[in-house]
């Protein structure tokens, strides 16, 4: 009975042996299924047919010369696409994701880039439910929406301005734009701010937020899920400036001594993403930073030599976690941390 009781341990130990230290012939097989299943093309009951064995068996050696390293698995970036620096920025500034568009140079020869980089995000993650918080004065968030397809579903229930989107009536229509065409592409509702994003005193400013339709603005700021918004640099852009909601000079100059480098919804910070507290902050209509950075999903677009140092503040401050830039932006923010 002594000896009976052995066998399968006999039994045991050659397995273990077989597994660890695979014979010539083993291996052969291993190279001569992965190959016709990788190289050739081959679909897993063809092989099985081929080689007289089971699919299972197939199946079985497939993930064993994936084990043994017989078959490795490399991912290779075409040309135009920045893998891997999209996961430095990830990895140096904390980012939940980052998206890099193959462009470069000054800050208008960008945003056709960007715009479409933006919208293919935006198609392939907006899944529905998102309540999506906009910035008002963005002709890089505006170029997005116009070259955006429609979703066939609806995949966000509202589109709410989350700065004051009423400005000089000439360019008036890029906020309301921006915001009623995202709504329809994305089958949502339309919640418009109806104020300009800087008013003269803060008794203005606490007025019109008692005005219903500002409160009621105000309120949906504490719902919003997802945030898409521009970084802007010290100097204001064009349109936000033809607007009306550009700061003054004076309030310019005392951004620069505060250290200031940009600005996201009108909100300023310093180079470390800090809020810097100027004198025009309580006549702001907008999302206080608080507010901003407890949404999930804060994406940030925005791209050019002008623009890095306000997007390496908005990454560090947390004003942002989803980034979208171009390669040469993307290149100096990692040459610079």
């Amino acid at each position: 009975m002594k000896p009976d009781a052995q066998r399968p341990q006999r039994r045991q130990d050659r397995s273990v042996v077989t597994a660890s230290t695979p014979s010539p012939d083993h291996l052969r097989l291993l190279v001569k299924v992965a190959r016709m299943y990788h190289e050739r093309g081959l679909r897993q009951p063809e092989i099985a047919a081929q080689l007289h064995m089971s699919q299972a068996r197939v199946s079985r050696l497939l993930k064993e010369a994936v084990d043994r390293g017989v078959v490795r698995t490399v991912v290779v970036s075409p040309d135009g696409v920045h893998a891997e620096l999209e996961d430095a920025l990830i990895a140096q500034y904390g980012l939940r994701d980052a998206v890099i568009a193959d462009a470069g140079g000054a800050g208008t020869d960008v945003i056709p880039a960007l715009a479409a980089a933006t919208a293919t995000y935006l198609d392939a993650t907006l899944k529905g439910g998102d309540i999506i918080g906009i910035s008002s004065w963005s002709a890089t968030l505006l170029e997005s929406v116009n070259v955006m397809r429609a979703k066939t579903n609806s995949v966000a229930e509202e589109i709410v301005q989350i700065v004051g989107g009423s400005g000089s009536p000439e360019v008036q229509l890029h906020a309301t734009r921006l915001t009623s065409r995202l709504a329809e592409l994305t089958g949502a509702r339309p919640v418009f701010a109806p104020s300009a994003a800087l008013v003269h005193s803060r008794e203005l400013r606490d007025l019109l937020s008692q005005e219903p339709a500002i409160a009621e603005v105000m309120r949906t700021w504490s719902r919003l899920t997802l945030a898409l918004v521009g970084i802007g640099a010290l100097e204001p852009s064009p349109l936000l400036r033809r607007s009306g909601n550009a700061i003054a000079p004076d309030d310019q100059r005392q951004l620069e001594k505060l250290g200031a480098v940009g600005d996201v919804c009108t909100r300023y910070f310093d180079a470390e993403g800090r809020p810097v507290n100027a004198d025009f902050d309580e006549r702001i209509i907008g999302i206080d930073p608080d507010q901003l950075r407890a949404i999930d999903r804060r994406i940030g677009v925005a791209g050019g030599e002008p623009k890095v140092a306000a997007i390496r503040g908005a990454a560090r401050g947390g004003w942002i976690n989803i980034l979208i830039t171009d390669v040469d932006t993307a290149r100096t923010i990692l040459q610079n941390p």
